[in-house]
């Protein structure tokens, strides 16, 4: 396999009618061609850390689409961040959630032949250090980020052709570890599903009336007070690192303290800024040792349970509908950079829970995030291995036999 002969990415490329091309200008669509409902847009946040995120979409109706049929993009295409975040690649899912899609002005996608290539194989190789190292040898950083030519550069980049059973063989041992961290996700998923229901039975999601009203401080505390990080280098979230639909966050960095928000394990961060906080950003802290203090993005809200109340609650709220649509309503500040204060989203009121059913609702949720917590651990470590392999994989270094053993042995 170290032998494998190099071309160029375009002779890869389907017979099909601009199987490579740009998404549309910015004219082509705007902001008021945005519907509630319709065929999704993709962009840079769908394509994060190469991972397809089939959510946070802004939609345009079928006609629009049909406008601009060179950007309709169908499962197995890759798609490539020419502006902005260059290096992106990612490629729209076998079983996706929608029938249709279409890629916004910053993306280029590229459908291939199946007779030559395997499309999950090519996604790796761009994920791979000399993959992405070809992309950004087109890019340039002076002012917006962007790759020169978009569509010449990806169409002459030069990609590894192996034959299409190599191409399976690294496909089927890389996507054994991605299949098993999809399943610790759905299981997650499914966990979050429950405990929702759970949260739902006890009211707190309800308008309440005169006689059981209660501020929703008497639970939960919004930008608790904490002591500056012992660490040198303590943990660090940012934005990215939040997730739109579930309670794990998968990533996070270490640097010198700054400002932000401080937070330990128990908390949750909740994104205050649009259109984060419409997307949904919310993420619950448990992966740090047991007192040790980190900070976040100073576009977050710190919500811990107060003493007695299950620490998952203060997640649960921050998810709910109701507590969401209130600080949505809060929101201050010019178009595009609106946030909502932790005071005015800590200005709300709840139903006062039944004693007994929160008990149990804390029961639950804490053995439910206990092996959420565990579930995200394994998977962390999957693609950890995964990324290992990787680069071994694609310069031949790593026979896939070898390979088969070393996952085998992680199962």
């Amino acid at each position: 396999m170290a032998k494998w002969e190099f071309v160029a990415y375009e002779t890869l490329a389907s017979q099909e009618r601009s199987s490579f091309s740009m998404g549309p200008f910015g004219s082509k669509i705007t902001k008021e061609n945005y519907v509630a409902e319709g065929v999704p847009v993709i962009r840079g946040v769908n394509l994060a850390r190469g991972i397809f995120v089939d959510d946070d979409f802004v939609f345009i109706t079928e006609e629009k689409a049909d406008e601009i049929l060179p950007a309709n993009v169908a499962p197995g295409d890759l798609i490539f961040t020419h502006r902005g975040t260059i290096g992106q690649v990612s490629m729209l899912p076998r079983n996706p959630r929608f029938d249709r899609y279409v890629i916004g002005s910053s993306q280029v996608k590229t459908r291939l032949c199946l007779k030559k290539a395997v499309p999950e194989f090519y996604f790796y190789w761009f994920q791979s250090e000399a993959g992405r190292r070809s992309i950004l040898e087109n890019a340039s950083t002076v002012g917006v980020p962007g790759i020169a030519t978009p569509l010449t550069s990806i169409r002459n980049l030069k990609v590894p052709l192996p034959s299409p059973a190599e191409q399976e063989a690294v496909v089927d041992v890389l996507g054994a570890l991605d299949d098993k961290i999809a399943v610790n996700e759905r299981i997650a998923a499914t966990y979050e599903q429950l405990l929702q229901c759970r949260f739902a039975e006890l009211g707190l999601g309800d308008e309440p009336d005169g006689d059981s009203e209660i501020p929703i401080t008497d639970l939960i505390a919004f930008n608790p007070k904490l002591s500056k990080p012992a660490a040198a280098e303590p943990v660090y979230v940012d934005m990215a690192a939040l997730q739109t639909n579930r309670a794990g966050i998968p990533a996070w960095t270490r640097r010198e303290p700054k400002s932000g928000p401080r937070f330990m394990n128990g908390d949750t961060l909740m994104a205050r800024i649009t259109p984060c906080l419409e997307n949904g950003k919310t993420g619950y802290v448990d992966f740090m040792e047991d007192g040790e203090i980190g900070l976040g993005s100073t576009e977050f809200i710190v919500l811990r349970s107060l003493p007695g109340v299950p620490s998952e609650l203060s997640y649960f709220l921050a998810r709910d509908s109701r507590f969401r649509e209130h600080a949505i309503r809060n929101m201050v500040g010019s178009s595009g950079r609106q946030r909502v204060s932790a005071a005015d989203a800590s200005n709300y009121s709840v139903r006062s829970p039944d004693t007994e059913q929160l008990t149990a609702f804390g029961k639950e949720a804490s053995a439910a995030f206990a092996h959420m917590k565990s579930l995200e651990s394994e998977s962390r470590a999957l693609a950890a291995l995964r990324d290992t392999l990787l680069p071994q994989l694609m310069s031949g270094r790593l026979r896939v036999k070898d390979a088969e053993k070393i996952v085998e042995d992680h199962a």
